[in-house]
């Protein structure tokens, strides 16, 4: 009798233990396709300004995000209507640094970085993904 107790106790707590993992795995899931799709957002708005005129002033003009230009509020629209949760509440941000040209056909640059944020239901932790491009 004890030893088919005992043999029912290890069962238990096996099932358990696999019905965490299982928990852990759908979770690990979910997080893994939210950063796919931030990456996938900031990757579209890089692709989107190696597109466009890539001189540093009409890059700032179109694609920065303070003040929004039409490149940037045109790609907010789309993050906002994406699957990430919360990031209506957390905008993202686009930084764009003017690199000086050197040698002798200088030819000057912008550093891109995309930072895009969300946070996952039932967590208190705000997830990130940076996306750091050099454009010319």
């Amino acid at each position: 009798m004890i030893e088919s107790i005992c043999a029912l106790l290890i069962f238990a707590t096996g099932v358990l233990g696999i019905a965490r993992l299982q928990s852990v795995a759908v979770q690990q899931t979910s997080t893994a396709a939210f950063r796919t799709t931030a990456a996938m957002l900031a990757k579209n708005l890089v692709a989107t300004m190696w597109l466009s005129d890539r001189t540093p002033g009409v890059l700032a003009a179109n694609f920065a995000d303070t003040p929004p230009g039409s490149g940037y509020t045109a790609w907010l629209s789309t993050v906002t209507a994406s699957s990430l949760p919360g990031v209506a509440a957390m905008p993202p941000k686009v930084e764009l640094v003017p690199i000086p040209g050197g040698g002798t056909t200088p030819v000057a640059s912008v550093q891109a970085t995309v930072t895009i944020w969300w946070k996952t239901p039932g967590e208190t932790a705000i997830h990130k993904y940076v996306e750091t491009a050099q454009i010319k």
